[in-house]
């Protein structure tokens, strides 16, 4: 693997396409990433694969949006990853910005049954990853039996400490029990920058938190609440759903947006693909209102995903460095076997349990399965067939 392979355009058109496509939510973009990067095309091998993903398992901040990020710096540079980063996360944030105005054309039955159809889709393509994962990251008993271990802890609690834990016992199990895994020298991901241009991003990360704690309070509105949102952003582990209380501590409890306002927006970011922090546009737009709304989705949307951005391009050169040992190489083993068992928890709840709810659902994420498996074929061919399907039952009376 060798540094700037791609260029930005290339970067940018494939993670716009998941960007548009990636339903599922955060730990389903994971699999998302695997088929279309190692799988497809090829960017990455598993090993580099699995070093930015056990390393975005561990910092704060969206877990996939930083994958996604760190995969677009790797092959095209600071251009590739700002391209990266825009592409997956514009279309979720366009439509939460936009959800307001145009609510009111998914509140019937038909506009139900193509979000239904958007749930199959997400079905089938976590389905697609586990098995891809499973079949690359869990090859003997040692890493299966950390998966399972994982998923059956996050089974019987799913809270935010219960994941970082799990992620945290896998790198623990790893050096222990997978000892016959070695670090390939030689073959770390390649960077342009190094550990000095790492320390100046995690500073900025601790210095950008430190003025957000301490002087929020006498900002004007529009930074203060730029502050609140960077809080959480820097403040959450395991991304996704997690940051949700966070969120709702930050706008709800100093009476920006009310309880059923901040809950409508969280129903409409779990229909919509790409990264759950974009309701963060949804929570701006409904702050600043009037003329200023696009201004504070903007605003609120940079401000949570800064930090993560700053903290993993900081942390690359020092895990480059480290990454590069046998017992980190064990370790990352058993970091990501423990989130094959969060992806395999993740296909269960809540991908399946929120879209199969009958056979005919189950038939129509088969078919969606077997085209991505079998056929081969895209995720946009499987995001068409499911959803004419789940129209299709509505028109028949299915």
């Amino acid at each position: 693997m060798t540094a700037s392979q791609g260029n930005p355009w290339e970067v940018g058109a494939a993670f716009l396409k998941l960007g548009l496509t990636s339903f599922g939510g955060p730990i389903a973009h994971l699999g998302y990433f695997h088929r279309e990067f190692v799988e497809r095309r090829r960017w990455l091998d598993e090993e580099h694969f699995g070093q930015l993903l056990a390393l975005c398992q561990f910092l704060p901040g969206p877990a996939s949006s930083q994958l996604g990020f760190s995969i677009g710096l790797l092959r095209a540079g600071w251009l590739g990853a700002i391209a990266a980063f825009i592409a997956f996360t514009l279309p979720s944030a366009v439509l939460l910005f936009a959800f307001g105005t145009l609510s009111h054309f998914l509140t019937g039955a038909w506009g139900q049954s193509v979000i239904h159809g958007l749930k199959l889709v997400a079905v089938a393509v976590v389905a697609q990853g586990v098995l891809a994962m499973t079949r690359t990251l869990t090859p003997d008993a040692p890493r299966a039996l950390i998966a399972a271990v994982a998923a059956g802890l996050i089974a019987m609690s799913s809270g935010s400490a219960v994941q970082l834990a799990v992620v945290a016992g896998g790198a623990t199990l790893g050096p222990l029990l997978c000892k016959k895994i070695t670090s390939r020298q030689g073959e770390i991901f390649p960077l342009h920058y190094g550990q000095r241009t790492g320390l100046i991003l995690i500073g900025t990360y601790a210095a950008l938190l430190l003025f957000a704690l301490i002087f929020a309070s006498g900002l004007p509105p529009l930074a203060r609440m730029a502050s609140a949102f960077y809080r959480t952003g820097a403040l959450v582990f395991g991304g996704g759903h997690v940051v949700l209380p966070l969120l709702k501590q930050a706008v709800v409890a100093p009476g920006w947006v009310s309880d059923d306002t901040f809950l409508t927006g969280y129903g409409a970011a779990q229909a919509v693909p790409g990264p759950m922090f974009t309701l963060a546009a949804f929570l701006g737009e409904q702050y600043q209102g009037g003329h200023g709304a696009a201004l504070g989705a903007l605003v609120s949307l940079l401000a949570i995903f800064l930090p993560g951005l700053l903290m993993v391009s900081g942390a690359l050169p020092f895990w480059r460095a480290l990454a590069s040992r046998d017992q980190a190489a064990r370790m990352l083993a058993g970091v990501n076997a423990a989130v094959v068992g969060l992806l395999a928890y993740a296909l269960y709840d809540p991908v399946w349990i929120s879209a199969v709810h009958d056979g005919k659902d189950f038939a129509i994420a088969l078919v969606g399965f077997t085209l991505l498996v079998a056929a081969r074929r895209s995720a946009l061919s499987v995001v068409a067939w499911c959803v004419v399907a789940s129209m299709t039952r509505l028109f028949i009376g299915a």
